[in-house]
């Protein structure tokens, strides 16, 4: 929630407390916030009370406040009314807001303190000497958490994945980029890679059923204390890359679940296109149908099982093999032996890499 929001409640509240109106003035005298539309002070009375040394002043009909953050005029605060107690809830309210403003600011401190963490900004020296002064852990083991919609910029997302984790003060959700929504989770000494796993499925089932929005949720390994929290994002980040390249039926990555696809990922385009060749010559994967493909994906779902894989289609264990044949034919390879349906499943992945390289 914005700054200018926080105060609006907070004078609408002392309105309906006090059935006086407040006014917050910005440097320039403008309304920031307001819960009237009375008629402003003279400009010339309002100048005179910044450069005053007062605190406060007060008439008949209304009463002005100084706002300071470290000796400095934030906003001058506008009380109208006349009872009594006018004053008293004047200074409280002063008390209050300068609260909010506090810490709104330590909060905004420590959010941006954490995205330098991510980028490695910091030398391990500053970083720690930072950390002290806002009062986060250094040692605690944390895990990074990267949040993806199929919306550009969710809002409903955002607001989900903040209700989820209101009340662990210590976790931190922030952006860096358009991106997606980063989660830094602080760990109990017990969690493990596997609890890891369940909090990025009640993600993605959470933000389904909240949101009612898809996402693909990645997370990294365990960061063992503050500074390896920049290795962890990019952990992250690779994993919710890798995933989306590669296993494109699941929503949940994590970095030390990657198989085979991370290895690809790291393996320069020229090469890929080197190892297609070779394999498939003047064929290409692209021209096999969507029916056949799906035929593929099952059969190496069911571990090369043909009765399985003609069970789970409806489809006769002949006509399997027929098209199995047909594939033989034309690159060479026959999916049911091991070694020519490992050698096939790792081309349709170096070939969703390529892919996804010349896009990108």
């Amino acid at each position: 929630m914005k700054l200018q929001h926080i105060l609006q409640k907070c004078l609408e509240d002392w309105k309906n407390i006090s059935k006086l109106d407040f006014c917050l003035l910005d440097e320039e005298n403008n309304v920031y916030v307001s819960t009237c539309e009375k008629k402003l002070p003279a400009a010339e009375r309002l100048s005179d009370f910044r450069l005053s040394s007062a605190l406060c002043l007060s008439n008949t009909s209304c009463s002005f406040y100084k706002i300071k953050e470290n000796e400095q005029i934030l906003y001058i605060l506008l009380v109208w009314g006349s009872s009594d107690a006018a004053p008293t809830i004047g200074e409280l309210a002063v008390c209050q807001i300068e609260s909010l403003i506090t810490a709104y600011a330590e909060k905004n401190d420590k959010n941006t303190f954490m995205q330098n963490i991510l980028l490695g900004r910091y030398p391990e020296m500053e970083m720690f000497n930072r950390a002290k002064k806002l009062h986060i852990s250094t040692s605690a083991p944390r895990a990074v958490f990267l949040v993806e919609t199929r919306q550009h910029k969710d809002e409903n997302a955002l607001a989900t994945i903040r209700n989820i984790f209101s009340a662990r003060t210590k976790d931190f959700i922030t952006a860096i980029d358009d991106s997606g929504i980063i989660i830094i989770r602080e760990l109990q000494s017990t969690e493990n890679i596997s609890d890891l796993e369940d909090t990025a499925f009640m993600l993605v089932d959470m933000l389904n059923t909240e949101a009612m929005t898809s996402a693909w949720v990645s997370y990294s390994n365990i960061a063992g204390d503050i500074k390896q929290l920049s290795n962890a994002y990019k952990e992250a980040r690779t994993a919710l890359e890798v995933g989306k390249i590669f296993y494109a039926d699941k929503n949940v990555f994590g970095y030390s679940r990657l198989g085979i696809g991370r290895l690809i990922y790291q393996l320069p385009v020229d090469i890929c296109e080197m190892f297609i060749q070779e394999i498939f010559k003047n064929e290409t994967l692209d021209s096999i149908d969507e029916e056949t493909l799906n035929i593929i994906r099952t059969f190496f779902e069911n571990n090369l099982n043909l009765s399985e894989t003609s069970r789970q289609l409806y489809v006769h264990r002949n006509t399997l093999v027929y098209r199995f044949e047909k594939l033989q034919k034309k690159f060479g390879l026959d999916l049911r032996t091991f070694e020519d349906a490992l050698t096939f499943k790792i081309s349709m992945m170096v070939v969703d890499y390529i892919h996804y390289s010349r896009k990108h």
